[in-house]
């Protein structure tokens, strides 16, 4: 599933917030904003009744005659009552957790108004291309060989979100330049009419190109680490074979079996040397392809 395209210059915790909460963001954007995003937990209306029942009560005892220590004790359980009944509705206020995370995500999305994109910011060609930006993204940062440092880790961590980001704000303009053509060609396609569109179809045709390049590019990178992946783990189950060479050797060589098996074992120490070759080969491709995607 795709998710939420942020900004890098939005901070971290705010972005994994819009990552995690795609179709609420949908939600905050097709409705109306959350109830009471800024008003107090208790309405100020309801404690000034209580606070001036307290008073005038209070000093209804008190012009009665009552003597004001009495007057106290006696509103003691009035007191009480009204407490009671702030709390409940205090609770009854209170926002659930789901409530608490509409409420934040509303004031972020505010903040942070076009420094985010969902999904439903793209047309279907669009979505598609990111989906493929962000499997080529992901399988990068998450390779051993990124891991391990055969990359440029610390550029990946930095250059490729912001290559997420700057082909998603490009697939957004398509998506709405898209739509804005096929309603201007709704009216019919009179020769004049076709003239004219031509060389906005042109226009729009280029750039797709120019950014479907750009995701390209990206796979391309994404298809290097995958190979250096595959022999960095087919390097690692040779060099573990070639621990247990010693045991095949002293078999073969009691059993007398050694003019048969002795040159396809030793055959082992010369593919682990074409593995780490073929290793350093799909790093050093890796390596260009970076270069020429920077």
């Amino acid at each position: 599933m795709q998710r939420v395209v942020v900004d890098p210059e939005v901070p971290g915790e705010v972005a994994d917030l819009f990552r995690q909460n795609g179709p609420l963001l949908y939600r905050l954007r097709t409705k109306r904003p959350p109830r009471d995003v800024d008003a107090p937990r208790v309405p100020g209306a309801l404690m000034g009744f209580f606070g001036g029942s307290v008073a005038v009560v209070g000093g209804g005892l008190v012009f009665a005659g009552a003597p004001i220590p009495q007057a106290v004790v006696l509103l003691i359980p009035l007191i009480i009552f009204y407490l009671f009944i702030l709390g409940v509705v205090y609770l009854a206020r209170k926002p659930s957790p789901v409530d608490s995370v509409e409420r934040l995500l509303y004031a972020h999305s505010r903040q942070w108004h076009g420094r985010f994109l969902i999904l439903e910011d793209f047309d279907y060609d669009a979505r598609h291309q990111l989906g493929r930006v962000q499997r080529a993204i992901d399988h990068i940062l998450r390779s051993r060989v990124n891991a391990m440092g055969m990359l440029d880790s610390v550029r990946n961590s930095v250059m490729l979100p912001a290559e997420e980001w700057e082909i998603a704000r490009l697939l957004n303009k398509l998506s709405s330049l898209r739509a804005k053509h096929r309603h201007l060609a709704k009216g019919g396609r009179s020769p004049e009419v076709l003239a004219a569109m031509a060389p906005l179809e042109r226009a729009l045709a280029a750039s797709e190109a120019a950014v479907l390049a750009r995701v390209e590019a990206l796979e391309r990178y994404a298809g290097h680490v995958a190979d250096a992946e595959r022999a960095l783990r087919a390097q690692g189950q040779i060099e573990v074979l070639r621990a247990h060479l010693p045991e095949y050797e002293q078999l073969v060589a009691e059993t007398g079996a050694a003019r048969f098996s002795g040159p396809e074992i030793r055959h082992l120490s010369g593919d682990a040397d074409m593995l780490q070759r073929a290793l350093r080969e799909s790093v050093r491709s890796a390596h260009e392809a970076f270069r020429h995607l920077g």
